[in-house]
């Protein structure tokens, strides 16, 4: 045995450690097909050809090494061509010719070494598997090491058998047990001695002659040296067909004991005792051998006994009743076989004990596995128990009694929720809510009902430790199969029999009305016996539903039931711990034809938190009933789908298979998440709409899966047309919602499967029958496809396979064909080699699910869907596309600033785009992420479909940022030559005063001491100084825009009425602008102006609509929008004010309303209407203009400006009087002069900074433009104010700008000390550095060259000209010949620069901001430039805003919600009731609305239709509860009506069920949808 184990590399700690996970697993072995292999790779081969059922797992061949071929050819290719015959036949050594047979590894020490291994569950499945392939099963077995002898009773009790047999009425009939359970003759066949005629090989004649059900010394790769077989005894049963030609008419164990019985003495006694007929092989008889006292006890025995005698040449002989004798020598198999079986038959009816397979465990001296194991034994008292608890109730009243929850109630939620989702009433918001009490009360029926003790004990059991628990499911599932197997196979007879009889009546041709009647009886009873199939099938999966209803119950009434020994929380880990160890889980509840997506997504949420988020590669599989799906997906993963005609899958179930470490890197998945199928045109579903049902399920689990399996049963193409008609449509559909699942269409049960041309023949067929599909699909699709490549990527030559029959002859006695697992094999390596291009995770398939399931539930499938992946892609995108744009725009900003203070510094004087490339180097980068991302991103495929389109708007976006910073710049030079005289005045003002005060100060430098004298005769000269400038100089006023613009209006306007002024209302704030307008038609020649008048009056009320209202207000904004821009583009802090630009805007304005009363519009505008929107936009525009004139007249008025100055020369007159150097008061006059360069240059670089902060930290300003939106949602829920929500709704841009100010100002409040104050801090200090560090340079540069001051003025104004706006041309008028002393300067600016760093510093505070800096440089208005640079466009319905990053994007507009219609002012026609309408479910009902312009009813769920603005937009179906709106509404019913002047009435009530809403609820539900 050692010897055995060190061949294949198995040690004796390896005994009972292998499981079902080591083996389940798809490793680099398992995806090839292996004929022969090296002897360490035996046992793994073994297992992967027996997990796929292929019989040839025994007839493994072991390729020799190298070494051993080389050794062979040497010794037997030496003596060449003069070696004669004789001599080498003599001289082969006996060593030689025995070497083969011993080092061969015996087949059967190979199963029997992985049987050893196994653990209790593995062994189950393996010997399953060898029941599967029609072997013979380990019974008794010695241990390797002890010996004992050993009964594998576990391992037996998934097997059941099926045979027919004939009453003595001759009728057929047909039977199904469990084997351990089954009544039937045992012969038991054993032998004394050595004999040459092989027992296992007469057996097998007996049994199949064409398969080797006992594995004998004539099968491949046998050899005469067997370690572990010798006291083995195995067993097999013949089961009949009920034809003529059975060997034996009923079912009949056959008991193989292996070796010499005088050896196995235990297992003799056991047998012979239990046998119904013993047959025993003797060489010869002997009286006095050991044997021949068991032979006579035998003979006394009352069991029948046959002897066999090899060296006998005796026909049968009848001893007496029982005992027969039959000679076997110089007799061929087939003569004995025939003999022998005679014998048997005639031995069985003389006397037929009947032999069960649970009484092998009664004999007290040998080990029974499930006695021996406490969990087994445990395991099955608890599953005892909970079955005892289903005695005395009728099979059909179980589910209704022990599961309540998934019974009725569920049933009528489900009908409940797909009726809510097709939705045919015409006040939808009414019948919504209805309809959801109405659901709400069934959950809580399910809630309220009692937990039975079945669950109970269910809940405790599945508590325990992990072996006992899998003991108890596993014994639990075939307990249960046990308990319900013979009920139901009673309904399948009573069902076949009643199919049979209404498709008799519906052949017959007679149409008569009796024969109608009797047909509508018939299939009325079948209807009957179908729902007691439904009612009386229960398994484990019914359980589980159980569960999974239990928990959506508590979920939706969020408490736990009052029963329930743990929280339902808990639950979905559950069934995620038995998914985790093998065990399927139903995903589509086979009976209610419905996804319980509740507890599918907490039982994936519970499997995620436990593997992580696992790549998975989805595999499903089609086909019609009972095609062999579930076979092929156990042969190929080693799975245990049910597959008997009793228990086919209904539903849809879904199982992990694991893959291994070594495969996961090279397939880049980690499992393949396998979903199997009911049949489509199932027969127990024929009293259902089939086919819309097969349409769902197909639709389903094609969109759900990376690849489907399309599984035909043989080639005839009428049996194939209907199916392939489902799954080409379900393709098409998954076209059109942008999923790529791949398919392979499986023939099975083909009977040629290696004739090429009849293949190539069948696939060709097949693509003319997929054509032809498409095109009839393609018309109820509304899709343009001729052909099904133009639907899929499909493969006629790839994606077609082709299977053998299953079964190598006719059952129940047929093996597994092997060349049917050779095509499954084939198959396996087609789907793994798909499977590498899968990058699947399971949040995805989670959220798939739920997608799929949606759209489903609304029928219009394709219109319904709302691909979450895709939109969560496209979100991250946008985000991260929201950062690349920020970093371009960023960069830029520190490139304009030191280009514009260049300019002002008048160091360049044309700005070219190569100024601007300063950049490239982000813009490369940003590149290079936007690669990565599109590459590395978890959701890589998905976002590969907009890269192109997104690297042309980032290189967009590049272009028009260097565009319009050199648009900026070039203006900025164009002011600058502008302002020039104004600077020069400032210079000349500045440089008279430095002079004058410099002369007034050398002529009192004998007075210097008195500190009063000089500051009097400084003052008296300030003042007649500044009396001068006043004098000489127009002073700059304070601005009045709206005096202006009546001057305008009355010098240009002069028709406008004057009065109307004080009338004028702000137009931005009308609810309705009907007022403004005059229709066309209304007005005709020849009228008086009273008729005039009232007619508008009479005429207004029906022809003003609703689409006319929001064309006005869409023109308003515009207009806004626009004249906002001018307004800084005049740049009025620098240039000052001009009453020009009020004639600009209003030229503007007057052009644009023009131009839309010359487009499609059937009305004029009153000049109230022009007047009013001048005067609107002016007010708004005032603050900005004046605060600009503010900072312009500040920085410009001599008066103001001098003033300003006065202590700068007071303290340079001082300094003069104290006889100072030229050299520290030109150093202090430097000083002075960059006081106000340093503070600007601080505010700018601290608002960039912080803008860069804020747009990585803060919540709301860091993401894509849905963020910001939550943001604003939220905050306008936490203060509840009204006017607010209004100026969101009718104003959203101007909302959204005051948000961002409103965020940024309080972020500067609440971070300045932490992080505004530091930031300005070591801006400052920087500067300080620079400023420093430029005097010193410059210094060293006028030393090393020799020159004078004017050369270090250049090289210390060039140094920091990036940094300041600070040049030569601010220090002209100042004398600089007498300053010599360059290290005094470089000292004195050293010295003096602290104090001004330190007065600019203390003046930081929290206002400084917008006190310091023009708009377009504070952080707000930069965030503000960047945010809002995305897409505007209004939802037509009810107003909501696109929430797309990117303002011209591609895809169509979208939102996460809709609101309720009645927000914007809607009301229902011909009513002044608001509308309580929500767009996503008003598309799903089967209601119309009048579309913009038109008289014309378009129904909601194809509003597409109605084109324009409507054809733009995707709004998919949704009737989840959105409960912010609806908060929203009940929350300010009273000021909406009052700010409508409508209602929320008639058609507009506001269900109750609206009123539920919390304002937490309604802020909560913002993260779930956005």
């Amino acid at each position: 045995m050692n010897d055995l184990f060190h061949k294949l590399h198995v040690e004796v700690r390896h005994l009972n450690n292998l499981r079902p996970a080591d083996v389940l697993q798809i490793t680099e072995h398992s995806l090839q097909s292996h004929e022969s292999c090296a002897k360490e790779k035996l046992i793994q081969t073994f297992i992967q050809k027996l997990l796929m059922m292929n019989y040839r797992a025994r007839y493994i061949n072991v390729l020799e090494t190298n070494k051993q071929e080389h050794t062979q050819q040497t010794s037997h290719d030496s003596s060449g061509d003069e070696s004669d015959f004789f001599d080498d036949v003599e001289n082969i050594s006996p060593s030689d010719k025995g070497k083969s047979q011993s080092e061969r590894i015996h087949p059967m020490d190979i199963q029997m070494t992985v049987f050893h291994c196994a653990d209790g569950f593995l062994k189950q499945l393996m010997v399953t598997k060898l029941s599967q392939c029609q072997y013979a099963l380990p019974l008794l077995v010695p241990h390797p090491v002890t010996r004992q002898i050993e009964f594998p009773l576990w391992t037996f009790r998934q097997i059941s058998k099926s045979w027919k047999i004939r009453n003595t009425n001759n009728e057929l009939i047909s039977q199904t047990q469990p084997i351990y359970k089954a009544e039937t003759p045992m012969l038991f066949f054993f032998r004394f001695g050595s004999v040459s005629t092989s027992k296992s090989e007469l057996m097998n004649s007996l049994i199949n002659e064409r398969h080797n059900t006992f594995f004998h010394k004539n099968c491949p790769n046998s050899s005469k040296t067997r370690v572990l077989m010798d006291g083995v005894v195995e067993i097999a049963w013949f089961c009949p067909s009920g034809k003529d030609t059975d060997k034996f008419s009923d079912c009949v164990a056959f008991c193989n004991l292996h070796g010499d019985a005088g050896d196995h003495e235990k297992q003799l006694q056991i047998l012979t005792e239990m046998a119904s007929v013993n047959v025993v092989l003797l060489p010869q008889l002997q009286r006095n051998n050991k044997s021949s006292t068991i032979l006579k006890n035998l003979y006394r025995n009352r069991k029948s006994l046959i002897c066999l005698f090899a060296e006998d040449d005796s026909d049968a002989t009848k001893m007496k009743k029982g005992r027969y004798k039959i000679g076997l020598k110089e007799k061929n198999l087939s003569d004995v076989s025939q003999e022998l079986r005679k014998t048997i038959n005639n031995c069985l009816l003389e006397s037929s004990s009947p032999f069960r397979l649970e009484d092998v465990s009664k004999p007290s001296d040998i080990r029974v596995d499930e006695e021996d194991d406490n969990n087994c034994k445990t395991g099955r008292e608890a599953a005892q128990q909970i079955i005892n608890l289903l005695k005395n109730k009728g099979l059909t009243d179980i589910k209704e009694t022990f599961l309540p929850c998934q019974g009725k109630l569920w049933h009528q939620w489900c009908q409940m929720n797909k009726e809510l989702h097709r939705l045919q009433a015409d006040e939808i918001e009414m019948e919504i809510s209805r309809k959801k009490t109405e659901m709400k009360n069934i959950r809580e029926q399910q809630h309220e009902s009692e937990i039975g003790e079945f669950m109970k004990f269910f809940f405790k059991e599945i508590n325990s430790h992990e072996l006992k628990k899998m003991f108890f499911l596993k014994w639990l599932r075939i307990l249960l199969d046990e308990y319900i197997s013979a009920d139901l196979s009673t309904l399948h007879v009573k069902y076949n029999k009643k199919w049979s009889t209404v498709l008799k009546l519906k052949e017959n041709n007679e149409k008569s009305e009796q024969l109608k009647d009797e047909l509508n009886k018939e299939e009325t009873e079948l209807e009957t016996i179908s729902k007691e199939l439904q009612a009386a099938s229960i398994g484990l999966e019914h359980i589980m539903r159980e569960i999974g209803q239990i928990y959506e119950s508590c979920s939706s009434v969020k408490k736990n039931k009052k029963d329930l020994q743990v929280h339902y929380s808990s639950l979905p880990s559950l069934a995620a711990d038995m998914m985790i160890s093998g065990f399927p889980l139903e995903l589509m509840d086979g009976d209610a034809a419905h996804v319980p997506v509740i507890w599918i997504s907490a039982v994936l949420d519970n499997l995620i938190q436990k593997l992580g988020d696992q790549r998975v590669f989805v595999l499903s599989v089609l086909g019609i009933q009972s095609s062999g799906k579930s076979t092929m997906l156990n042969a190929m993963f080693g799975l245990q789908f049910a597959v008997s005609a009793g228990r086919c899958t209904r539903g849809a179930f879904m199982q992990l298979v694991r893959v291994s470490e070594e495969m996961k890197k090279q397939m880049n998945i980690d499992y393949i998440l396998v979903v199997d199928t009911e049949g489509l045109r199932a027969l127990e579903l024929a009293g259902r709409s089939t086919r819309h049902h097969d349409n769902e399920l197909a639709t389903f689990v094609v969109g759900l899966g990376n690849m489907t399996l399309i599984n035909i049963l043989g080639e005839n193409p009428s049996e194939m047309q209907d199916i392939l008609q489902i799954v080409v449509q379900a393709f098409m559909r998954m076209k059109k919602v942008r999923l790529n699942p791949s398919c392979v269409f499986v023939h099975q049960n083909v009977t040629d499967v290696t004739a090429g041309e009849k293949n190539m023949e069948g696939k060709r067929r097949l693509q003319e029958i997929l054509d032809e599909m498409t095109k009839l699909a393609a018309k109820d699709e509304v899709y343009d496809a001729v052909c099904f490549s133009d639907v899929i990527k499909f493969d006629v030559q790839n994606d077609v396979k082709y299977f053998a029959q299953l079964w190598e002859g006719s059952p129940p006695m047929a093996p597994p064909n092997p060349d049917y697992c050779d095509n499954v094999q084939d198959l396996k390596e087609t789907i793994m080699s798909h499977a590498l291009q899968s990058d699947m995770m399971l949040t995805h398939t989670k959220v798939r699910i739920n997608d799929l399931w949606e759209a489903l539930l609304n029928e219009r499938f394709v219109f319904s869907f709302k691909n979450s992946l895709e939109i969560s892609a496209y979100r991250k995108l946008e985000t991260e596309y929201s950062k690349w744009s920020w970093s371009l725009r960023s960069a830029m900003m520190e490139t304009e600033n030191k280009l514009h203070n260049k300019i002002e510094n008048e160091t360049i004087h044309e700005v070219e785009e190569s100024d601007l490339q300063n950049e490239q180097k982000t813009y490369q980068e940003v590149k290079k992420s936007m690669s990565e991302f599109f590459e590395k991103d978890t959701d890589a495929n998905i976002l590969i479909q907009w890269k192109t389109s997104f690297e042309i708007k980032i290189k967009d976006v590049h272009e028009n940022i260097v565009r319009e910073t050199k648009r900026k710049l070039n203006r900025i030079l164009e002011q600058r030559d502008l302002k020039k005289k104004i600077d020069a005045q400032k210079t000349n003002h500045e440089n008279s005063l430095y002079e004058k005060s410099k002369e007034l100060a050398l002529k009192l430098k004998d007075k210097s001491n008195n500190a009063e004298t000089l500051k009097k005769e400084f003052g008296l000269f300030w003042e007649l100084y500044v009396k001068k400038i006043i004098r000489d100089t127009h002073p700059i006023k304070d601005i009045d825009i709206i005096r202006d613009l009546k001057t305008l209006f009355s010098d240009i306007y002069e028709s406008a009425h004057v009065g109307h002024w004080n009338d004028s209302r702000d137009i931005f704030t009308v609810l309705d602008y009907s007022e403004y307008v005059i229709f066309r038609k209304s007005t005709k020649r020849g009228f008086t102006k009273m008729l005039q008048t009232v007619k508008e009056a009479l005429l207004r009320p029906q022809a003003f609509s609703q689409s006319d209202e929001a064309e006005i207000r869409s023109l308003v904004t515009d207009v806004f929008q626009e004249t906002d821009r001018k307004i800084q583009s005049f740049n009025i802090s620098k240039m000052g004010y001009n009453i020009s630009y009020i004639q600009q805007l209003t030229d503007y304005i007057k052009a644009r309303v023009t131009e839309h009363e010359k487009g499609p519009v059937k009305y004029e505008f009153r000049k109230e209407f022009f007047i009013d929107l001048v005067l609107s936009v002016c007010k708004r525009a005032n603050k900005k203009i004046t605060d600009q004139h503010r900072m312009f007249r500040e920085a410009n008025d001599p008066v103001i400006y001098v003033e300003k100055k006065r202590e700068e020369y007071y303290s340079i007159f001082q300094k003069y009087c104290d006889g100072a150097k030229s050299a520290a008061v030109f150093g202090e006059i430097i000083c002075q002069k960059l006081r106000e360069p340093i503070e600007q240059s601080v505010y700018k670089t601290t608002a960039r900074d912080l803008a860069n902060e804020m747009r990585s930290n803060h919540d709301s300003l860091n993401g894509n433009r849905s963020n910001l939106e939550k943001h604003i949602l939220k905050t306008l829920a936490e203060r509840e104010n009204f006017k607010k929500f209004v100026s969101y709704i009718h104003k959203p841009r101007d909302h959204f700008k005051s948000f961002i100010r409103d965020e940024v100002s309080q972020y500067i409040t609440d971070k300045f000390s932490v992080s505004v104050l530091p930031k300005m801090n070591e801006n400052i200090k920087l500067l300080q550095k620079k400023i420093t560090s430029a005097a010193h340079e410059s210094t060293e540069h006028v030393q090393l060259n020799k020159g004078d001051v004017g050369l270090w003025l250049k090289s210390f104004t060039k140094q920091l000209s990036d940094e300041l706006i600070f040049s030569e041309k601010d220090l002209i008028g100042v004398k600089q010949d007498d300053i010599d002393d360059f290290l005094l300067l470089e000292d004195v600016i050293r010295q003096e620069l602290p104090a001004i760093i330190s007065g600019i510093t203390k003046r930081f505070n929290t206002k400084t901001f917008p006190v310091n800096l023009d708009y377009k440089f504070r952080p707000d208005e930069l965030l503000i430039d960047h945010l809002c640079q995305c897409c505007w466009v209004l939802c037509p319905f009810c107003k909501a805003i696109c929430t797309n990053t990117i303002e011209n994007h591609d895809k169509d507009h979208s939102v996460p919600f809709h609101r309720v219609t009645g927000l914007k002012g809607m009301k229902y026609r011909d009513t002044t009731n608001l509308s309580i309408s929500i767009c996503t479910s008003a598309v799903a009902s089967n209601r119309s609305f009048y579309p913009r312009h038109s008289d014309d009813k378009v129904f909601w769920r194809e509003y597409r239709k109605a084109g324009g603005v409507y054809e733009d937009w995707s709004i998919t179906p949704d009737v989840s509860e959105l409960p912010y709106w609806k908060w929203f509404v009940c929350r300010f019913q009273k000021d909406l009506e009052k700010y409508y002047d409508k209602t929320f009435e008639g058609s507009g009530m506001i269900p109750d069920d609206w009123r539920k809403f919390s304002k937490q609820q309604a802020i909560e539900c913002l993260d779930q949808y956005i």
